[in-house]
């Protein structure tokens, strides 16, 4: 337990951070399986007005610093391949 006033801050601090921290990364996750869901029904249109919102979300994410700036390129550049290889 934490001892020190500055120490009980910090600690409340560390619990509202990681509920946000969770959530964006819960919405993240959503984002890139909306993607994968609009891929799979085999609308072009569809997924890629989808994955212009998603690339939004992976973007704000990573300027948050949730997950680093090479894994949401990583991802945004798979959903993007995925939907151009699209018939």
């Amino acid at each position: 337990m934490a001892n020190t006033a500055q120490a009980r801050k910090r600690a409340r601090q560390t619990v509202r951070r990681r509920e946000l921290n969770f959530s964006l990364r819960s919405r993240m996750r959503t984002a890139i399986k909306s993607v994968r869901k609009a891929i799979e029904s085999g609308d072009k249109e569809l997924a890629a007005t989808v994955f212009r919102k998603s690339s939004g979300i992976l973007d704000s994410i990573a300027d948050k610093g949730i997950i680093h700036k090479n894994k949401a390129a990583r991802h945004k550049s798979r959903l993007a391949g995925s939907i151009k290889a699209m018939i």
